[in-house]
């Protein structure tokens, strides 16, 4: 019962995700292809939201919903890590035509191909768990 409410946002996240067909691989192919403004309106829609989310965060001293307070540590600025991570992200979104998102979406539209894709992203996670103290960062 304590996890209800985020269950509610992600289902609403589903929603909003596959009716703004921001899952759609036509879509992201447009946008690749700079064929479409459509995906980059929803992308920076979220970059701006995000923005102003932390900034106010920080400014008000808001509390998480157990009322702990929330740490927003500044990173060490790099221009390498940046790009190396940016790229293999960007690779694997073209390629796969989905970014972590909308892969859930859409095994939940029933694309089921889609579950190479997500078994893949868990098993990049696990090797990045046990590689993490090794990478630079």
């Amino acid at each position: 019962m304590k996890y209800l409410k985020f269950l509610a946002v992600g289902i609403f996240f589903g929603i909003v995700m596959y009716k703004s067909e921001a899952a759609s691989w036509f879509r992201i192919y447009e946008m690749f292809h700079f064929a479409s403004f459509h995906m980059y309106g929803i992308i920076g829609s979220a970059v701006i939201i995000g923005l102003i989310g932390v900034q106010l965060i920080k400014r008000n001293d808001i509390k998480a919903f157990d009322n702990q307070e929330m740490c927003l540590t500044p990173k060490k600025l790099g221009i390498y890590r940046y790009l190396i991570g940016g790229t293999i992200f960007g690779l694997g979104w073209a390629l796969t035509g989905a970014c972590p998102g909308p892969m859930f979406v859409l095994a939940g539209a029933g694309f089921y191909s889609i579950l190479v894709v997500i078994a893949g992203s868990i098993l990049g996670t696990l090797a990045y768990g046990l590689l993490h103290k090794k990478l630079p960062h």
